[in-house]
């Protein structure tokens, strides 16, 4: 066994577990992923995406039929409209749940049933690469974990922390208003046990080595049918430490390191991505030196596009933007526009003004949207985030309301988010252009529910094949425009990103390849207004031509204007 590999782990392991046997903890993480080989400690690859990367996320069961499961209904589909398109594809929880649509997990070993099994989720990735959700910061309170600490057995017996009602936790920071502690009845008598989001959400508690051991063990199943990237679902929360937030902790991010230490030495292929809902710069911290997730969700990017479309006003997206550090080649930002959940207001702290906020969220509720609430410590709950489908949340601007501009809004905010430094990810109700779900809503109580709507998959291809269907022109355009993407070098997600200049109706910024021969323009309309652009205003060199890559239309004159619609956008690049 590599020496090197082994004091890696034994550091971690030493700073997390100082009263445990370290010796001992090494070889069972190492027997966890079955690492028995001479191993290496991972310098960090270089070459893990390149401009083709497009992942779609989806739940197994967005689309159902009756002749096929849904994790059948999801291959055929796509097989059949993303194949060379899409080149991973996030699977969100595909496990026996009890409540939060998969993210409330009772068993980490088996497929749901009602989903398919572990074949269907390989055959899947026979044709792309395929991304998991590791939800380590808690599981089901129906679990056999949780069952056998209520009855002090093992598994389970000190796996959920506890605490005294009076402990303090005045400084601990929640994503929900829901009471923090659930008292539990146990064979010692009733205990409260911590629940960071519901209380059929229990938390696992880290601090005991041996949860960490058996999430290494499910991460090496993971592996072992076909899932590569993992994404760590609420990791931010991981470690509790009284007296302090509790979000963000040193050693939640050693947690991540070895983690990473661990999986890269199993897979040269794996890909760790963090799922850290909080504000910028916080996000920003679980790059680490490298050593942490490959990937973060660019949580800022959702309502700031958005709300720079509602409003036509690209200035405090473009400030944000500007401040934004590239990522060192290795890393990379997870760039989407809408998921599962709703769009996170806590990135945007410190970036929008209370007012700005305020016309957001209003604008948002106008077109149909809900609202989700933190606890604080003031004496009124915070927005947590916005319920509802991008669809709706486009479907005109904050002054004048619902307009005809729907559509072009809707590829306009792809287009960019296409262009962007990063990965880009798109929902499948993204893609699908669906609609605000609200009887899901009133069936579920759960306000996310908005954006989780179950297509019937014949009904889906009766839209798929109506040429007058939002639904098949959304994905249409949308699937040329990745296809586009794929082709040009300067959308590497480390491409070097440069934002322009060019008032607040416009929005524009460049991209250069890693090799430094292509070079992208990116120009978009942000408003409803028609808007002009001279030429000049772009560095478009003499001795190449230049084109723009959607329509293949040559800039020969370049002391031309640039007439926009509302909405247009160019992707100008250099041909030699």
């Amino acid at each position: 066994m590599n020496l090197e590999l082994i004091e890696k782990v034994t550091g971690y392991l030493g700073e997390l577990y100082p009263d445990h046997d370290i010796t001992q903890l090494t070889d069972q993480c190492l027997a966890a992923m079955e690492i028995t080989e001479a191993g290496s400690v991972s310098k960090g690859r270089e070459d893990y995406w390149s401009c083709e990367e497009i992942v779609l996320i989806t739940y197994a069961d967005s689309i159902t039929s009756e002749s096929r499961t849904p994790l059948e209904t999801l291959r055929y589909f796509a097989d059949q409209y993303l194949a060379g398109r899409i080149s991973t594809i996030h699977i969100l929880p595909f496990f026996p749940y009890s409540s939060d649509d998969g993210f409330s997990v009772i068993d980490y070993s088996v497929v749901n049933q009602s989903h398919g099994d572990w074949d269907q989720i390989e055959a899947i990735g026979e044709n792309f690469k395929l991304m998991g959700d590791v939800v380590l910061n808690h599981c089901s309170a129906r679990s056999l974990w949780f069952e056998n600490f209520k009855e002090g057995r093992n598994p389970g017996k000190d796996f959920f922390i506890t605490v005294k009602p009076d402990a303090a936790l005045q400084e601990v920071v929640r994503p929900r208003t829901t009471d923090l502690l659930r008292p539990t009845r146990t064979t010692l008598g009733e205990v409260f046990v911590w629940c960071t989001f519901s209380h059929d959400q229990v938390d696992l508690n880290f601090k005991n080595p041996v949860v960490l051991i058996e999430f290494l063990k499910i991460i090496r199943r993971y592996l072992e049918h076909r899932i590569s990237w993992f994404r760590l679902d609420a990791v931010g929360f991981l470690w509790k430490e009284l007296g302090t937030s509790c979000i963000n902790l040193p050693n939640t991010h050693l947690i991540i390191k070895l983690i990473r230490l661990l999986v890269e030495n199993r897979s040269e292929d794996a890909i760790i991505i963090t799922e850290t809902n909080v504000p910028n710069l916080e996000n920003l911290s679980y790059f680490g030196d490298q050593d942490e997730a490959h990937l973060i969700y660019n949580f800022s990017l959702p309502p700031l596009l958005i709300n720079t479309l509602i409003t036509g006003d690209a200035t405090q997206l473009k400030r944000w933007m500007m401040t934004m550090p590239s990522a060192k080649l290795g890393n990379a930002y997870f760039n989407f526009l809408a998921s599962h959940d709703g769009v996170g207001l806590r990135p945007v702290e410190g970036l929008l003004s209370t007012a700005e906020l305020k016309n957001l969220t209003d604008t948002m509720v106008e077109f149909g949207g809900r609202l989700s609430y933190r606890a604080t410590q003031s004496e009124t709950d915070q927005p947590y985030e916005i319920n509802i489908t991008l669809w709706d949340a486009l479907a005109g601007t904050d002054k004048q309301g619902k307009d005809d501009f729907q559509f072009d809004r809707y590829i306009c905010a792809h287009a960019i988010l296409l262009a962007f430094e990063g990965i880009p990810a798109i929902y499948i109700h993204s893609l699908l252009a669906t609609k605000n779900d609200h009887s899901r809503v009133e069936n579920t109580g759960n306000l996310r529910s908005i954006n989780r709507h179950i297509w019937d998959q014949d009904e889906l291809e009766l839209y798929l094949g109506n040429q007058e269907s939002h639904h098949r022109k959304v994905l249409v355009r949308l699937l040329e425009l990745i296809q586009t993407r794929k082709q040009q070098k300067a959308f590497h997600p480390n491409a070097t990103m440069f934002t322009l200049n060019l008032g607040p109706g416009l929005l524009g910024f460049w991209r250069l390849s890693l090799d430094r021969e292509q070079k992208i323009f990116a120009i978009f309309n942000i408003s409803k207004e028609k808007r002009t652009l001279p030429m000049e205003t772009l560095n478009l060199t003499i001795e190449q031509r230049w084109i723009d890559l959607i329509s293949g239309v040559e800039f020969i004159d370049r002391s031309r204007t640039l007439e926009l619609d509302p909405y247009d956008f160019h992707w100008i690049g250099n041909q030699n």
